[in-house]
């Protein structure tokens, strides 16, 4: 055995050691959590609901570093007062993996998906976090420098840097048609929710159409679709844009495949 393989790490566990260093940074530089309890509330939640749809659906232990992540960005983006909005997305998140399926794909972010439910069939009980990093720029540089690295050993960091660079791009645009500052309209990116989204939501694996380039066309559409929303106000305009931009791209993948695999049937065809 290597010096190296005695090291490594399953990649697997990459992951959800980069939600949790989200989660201690932001909690102990603003306490930014609603309660501890309210997130270990969604993070059981989530795990349980994997198991019992894992071994449902697919006759096995999942592995549950799926389960702690979306379970773990649940707790952390949701807000609201009461216990039940956080078990009710964290077990929407989980469904959605098993039960929205085309051709053994599940096409939406479990997280978000579950967020933007909670978000429009829930919105007099659930709001989203908003909380910044003020001036405090640490937890910002160091969530940055631990998710680059891990984005990169999972081969994702080219989705977050395409999605970043075209943040900056349309907040210049709106900054331009709208008269306000640049840093008033690039200031989101900075806080702690978007840390959660460009290096979870938008690289998910599971979720994502296949070859690089059309991953970083997905990424600066959904920063294009979230800026139109933002021109119109829109409050959570980075979980719609991801809503409807992400599953649209994967459908078309999926269909293209489906396209490219029926032309190879004919081509073998006996005629």
């Amino acid at each position: 055995m290597t010096l190296t393989s005695r090291f490594s790490i399953d990649k697997r566990y990459l992951a959800p050691l980069l939600a949790t260093i989200v989660l201690v940074t932001g909690q102990l530089a603003f306490g930014f959590l609603e309660s501890w309890t309210r997130t270990a509330l969604a993070i059981s939640t989530s795990i349980l609901t994997e198991l019992v749809l894992g071994r449902i659906f697919q006759g096995r232990w999942p592995h549950l570093a799926s389960g702690y992540v979306s379970g773990i960005s649940v707790g952390m983006l949701v807000r609201s007062p009461a216990y039940w909005p956080y078990a009710l997305c964290a077990a929407i998140s989980i469904s959605s993996k098993y039960l929205i399926r085309v051709d053994g794909r599940h096409i939406w972010n479990p997280s978000n998906l579950g967020i933007v439910a909670m978000l429009v069939l829930a919105s007099d009980s659930v709001a989203s976090l908003s909380v910044q990093w003020g001036n405090m720029w640490l937890p910002m540089v160091i969530v940055w420098c631990f998710g680059s690295v891990i984005v990169a050993t999972l081969g994702r960091l080219h989705v977050t840097a395409s999605y970043v660079g075209a943040f900056l791009f349309f907040s210049m645009v709106r900054a331009t048609m709208t008269g306000h500052p640049w840093l008033a309209e690039v200031a989101p990116i900075t806080g702690p929710m978007y840390q959660l989204y460009i290096f979870f939501m938008i690289t998910d694996p599971k979720t994502s159409v296949h070859p690089k380039w059309a991953q970083c066309l997905v990424a600066v559409a959904i920063a294009g679709v979230e800026a139109i929303f933002r021109l119109f106000q829109f409050v959570h305009a980075p979980y719609y844009a991801l809503f409807l931009v992400g599953p649209t791209a994967n459908v078309i993948e999926i269909l293209l495949a489906r396209r490219a695999r029926a032309r190879l049937d004919l081509a073998h065809s006996p005629r």
